[in-house]
């Protein structure tokens, strides 16, 4: 199977400028150079920026050079693409260490050692010194008006409003292009399905300006089954960042992916190949129960961003949840479980009652709903049911001696310290 073909096969080609041109460059004995760029609008990639990594990361296993672009001059802009209105511009000073962060974030994924070796760079070390005269003459005489108005990223926001600013952001991404086919012979752009205009207009100025051939390649926007943006929960973005979306929280959301999306994100995310794809399809097909699919995604992309060891963690956390075995978890461990639940802190010398403990942390609304709660069977304790309302909750009840992990119901956790 061809590169190409690969892509393909995991539904990672939505449009290319010249499919049969580029199929041949890269039969070519010669690699290809490549580039995908990250803007820094925020101080961490999230799981829709992994799609472009991944797919850079396949070119270089496949032989190839990628370039990661963080965007510290472009992120000072705004693309206008995807917005219905004007982004908020952020401080230099804001996107030069959100610039610094990505660029940490982007070294795990690449080979920056090999003979295809990957390269980092910003394009804030060309465009922000470019004097303004300088871009408009040789930069923009070669845009014409039409011609940008024409693109969806810029024709979707004609009727809302545009600024200058953001309208000038597909000329600075188009002489990125430009820019590293001068300096590192690049010929290649990748991007997501919303990023064709910028793409295409790029490979348009380096044919302008220089003459040369260049391609562009882009991938369906990654979303679930029901047509849900990847990466966006009821409790925000999930970020690469163990800081703002904890391993475990990170492999609990791949868990959670349902049955009918599992499969082509095993496709886009992970380097499985074919056959053990197909394989989890076919288990998932017998014994959907099983959760066969999910928890190999879980585990390969935890594993990925966060290593062998936070995936273990996550994995013995997960497990402890389902079969109750809370003991065994050690402090760390509870912290990262239980880090987005709930929580209340008991810092009276008085030991409460079960009852009051439950209305007192929140659990429930009353001390009738509390009573009613026990005598069901719906309230667990560091994963035992307890059906005394007047037992007194003390220090040496919880784990490792200043944690009780509240179940109510099914799924409902909480924390009290």
């Amino acid at each position: 199977m061809t590169l190409l073909e690969d892509l393909d096969y995991r539904g990672l080609v939505y449009q290319v400028t010249d499919r049969e041109g580029l199929a041949e460059r890269l039969a070519q004995t010669e690699p290809i150079t490549l580039y995908a760029g990250f803007d820094p609008t925020a101080d961490s990639l999230t799981i829709g920026n992994l799609a472009a990594v991944l797919v850079l990361r396949r070119f270089q296993l496949a032989g190839h050079v990628p370039i990661a672009l963080v965007g510290g001059a472009t992120g000072l802009i705004g693309d206008p693409g995807g917005k219905k209105e004007e982004r908020s511009l952020n401080a230099r000073e804001t996107v030069e260490e959100w610039a610094d962060k990505i660029k940490k974030q982007l070294e795990p994924f690449l080979d920056f050692d090999g003979s295809n070796k990957a390269q980092l760079v910003n394009n804030f070390d060309w465009l922000g010194e470019m004097p303004a005269i300088d871009l408009l003459r040789d930069v923009g005489k070669h845009f014409p008006v039409p011609y940008m108005l024409a693109k969806d990223s810029v024709a979707s926001r004609l009727e809302t409003g545009i600024s200058y600013t953001e309208f000038s952001y597909m000329i600075l991404q188009s002489y990125d292009f430009l820019k590293l086919h001068e300096l590192k012979g690049c010929e290649l752009q990748i991007g997501g399905s919303d990023q064709w205009g910028n793409i295409t207009a790029g490979s348009d100025l380096v044919r302008r300006a220089q003459g040369a051939k260049t391609y562009g390649l882009t991938y369906p926007l990654i979303t679930t089954a029901d047509g849900t943006k990847l990466g966006k929960t009821e409790a925000g973005t999930v970020w690469l960042d163990a800081e703002r979306t904890s391993p475990y929280e990170f492999y609990q959301y791949w868990v959670n992916t349902d049955d009918a999306s599992v499969l082509s994100l095993l496709k886009v995310f992970t380097f499985l190949e074919q056959e053990a794809i197909q394989a989890l399809e076919e288990a998932t097909q017998q014994d959907p129960g099983k959760r066969q699919a999910q928890h190999a995604l879980a585990s390969e992309l935890t594993t990925l961003v966060h290593g062998e060891e936070s995936t273990r963690k996550a994995v013995k956390i997960s497990q402890a949840l389902f079969y109750g075995t809370l003991g065994e978890l050690a402090v760390d461990e509870i912290e990262l479980g239980f880090g987005d639940v709930p929580t209340y802190t008991l810092d009276k010398p008085e030991a409460p009652t079960l009852v009051d403990l439950l209305v007192n942390g929140g659990i429930s609304s009353s001390k009738r709903q509390a009573r009613q709660d026990i005598d069901s069977g719906a309230i667990y304790i560091n994963g035992e049911r307890c059906t005394e309302g007047g037992r007194a909750m003390r220090t040496a009840d919880g784990l490792h001696g200043k944690y009780l992990v509240i179940r109510r119901g099914k799924s409902k956790y909480y924390l009290v310290k």
